[in-house]
């Protein structure tokens, strides 16, 4: 056994900050792009597509 009693709801309540914070790093780096980065990407799609429109054949 333990030789010191810890505060449980102390231990909940640093475990729930713990996984809290680990989920706002993920969303961070999810969801955390500028809106320049975002019109880049979206520009850069749509050209790709246009790219491959324009070597497709009757037949495809």
């Amino acid at each position: 056994m333990s030789g010191t009693p810890i505060n449980l709801n102390k231990a909940r309540k640093a475990k729930a900050r713990a996984a809290k914070s680990a989920r706002a790093s993920e969303n961070a780096v999810k969801f955390g792009r500028t809106k320049a980065e975002k019109a880049a990407d979206k520009a850069s799609v749509t050209r790709l597509k246009a790219h491959v429109d324009q070597h497709k054949t009757e037949n495809n």
